[in-house]
């Protein structure tokens, strides 16, 4: 009969932290969940007097606040706003009467739409441009490259916005549009002139934090002592990098390219108010001058999983592609399961003086 602890092993050694990671990853999302619900509700102005217009009779604002339940404490409000959503039910919105549901759905597959079309373009330019400065280290064009880097990332991403616009859409120029109205008749694949300055503009913001994370990867991973071994047995330099230097360099670039993604969702959110672009950002945007509460919580709290499902998504693969973190997990897992759940717990009694 096999032992207990063998039994326990036989599990992926990665899979206790997982469990513990997604725990706290969705109490970290139910915490800014109520922190964001209670600050709604401390909006200055009421949802019942926006929806009914300020000439409203006080009477008339008082029943319709009874009715959406706005007159009950917060917390009562919250926990039953918290049931819905555990039913998968995110309310109804205020302002246009529709499932809150729906209407995110509809305007964020626009946003990732947007968020693909940016990854697309910087994942494989930041690489390049990474490992293309790292094997020039010192050179004139990692000096010119990292200060135009720096130069890119000091500037605000409402005036990268700008300066494309006055580039591309002046009536001299008129190469793209600098309004992206689409048309919700047409497939979104039909209407990729529209997409082109908000992609660019991300792009230009993210490139040179994951361009800089790249190159910096590189030359830790040439620096290091099996890439010496490699040029002394006469491996060509070539191999070197593309079959031993960047794959290692590429553990890092993981977690570069989910902070990338989280910048992403905060910078969507303000390009897509610039060039009007129907996606998540401008209907949270609508949603807070309207004060449509329901709409701006479940807005909210699909972000805030995004974010969280990033994380999760970025650890778990740095964990899989880092051998010495699965090692020592495994070692970890297996130590803690011969010694017993209650032995590991146990501490030495303090001894009497």
């Amino acid at each position: 009969m096999p032992e207990p602890c063998a039994r326990t092993s036989r599990l992926p050694a990665w899979l206790p932290w997982f469990i513990g990671r997604l725990g706290y990853g969705l109490l970290t999302a139910w915490v800014i969940s109520l922190v964001v619900f209670i600050a709604t509700q401390a909006l200055p102005s009421d949802p019942a007097r926006v929806i009914l217009g300020p000439e409203a009779p006080l009477e008339s604002v008082l029943t319709l606040r009874e009715q959406l339940g706005l007159n009950r404490p917060i917390l009562v409000q919250y926990f039953s706003w918290l049931g819905q959503v555990l039913r998968a039910d995110l309310g109804i919105s205020l302002d246009s009467n529709q499932p809150v549901a729906s209407i995110i759905f509809s305007r964020f597959s626009n946003t990732l739409a947007l968020l693909a079309g940016v990854l697309v373009l910087v994942v494989p330019l930041a690489l390049s441009i990474g490992v293309s400065l790292a094997l020039r280290r010192d050179s004139r064009l990692d000096r010119f490259g990292l200060s135009a880097l720096i130069f890119l990332k000091a500037t605000p991403g409402f005036l990268l916005a700008i300066g494309l616009v006055l580039l591309f859409s002046m009536p001299q120029v008129n190469l793209l549009p600098a309004v992206s109205i689409l048309d919700p008749d047409k497939a979104l694949w039909q209407q990729l002139e529209y997409l082109l300055l908000p992609i660019f503009a991300l792009s230009l913001s993210s490139l040179p934090y994951l361009a800089r994370m790249v190159r910096a990867s590189m030359i830790e991973a040439l620096d290091s002592d099996y890439v010496s071994a490699a040029r002394l047995r006469g491996i060509a330099e070539w191999r070197i990098v593309w079959r031993h230097t960047l794959p290692n360099a590429l553990v890092p670039a993981i977690q570069g390219v989910a902070l990338t993604l989280r910048t992403l969702i905060g910078g969507a959110l303000l390009a897509e108010v610039i060039f009007s672009y129907p996606g998540i950002g401008t209907q949270l945007n609508s949603a807070i001058q309207m004060r449509d509460l329901p709409l701006v919580q479940g807005v909210v709290l699909v972000i805030t999983l995004g974010v969280v499902l990033i994380n999760l998504v970025a650890d778990l693969l740095t964990v899989l592609l880092t051998p010495k973190l699965r090692t020592a997990r495994r070692a970890t897992l297996i130590q803690r399961n011969r010694r017993g759940i209650q032995s590991w717990w146990r501490r030495p009694a303090a001894k009497a003086p």
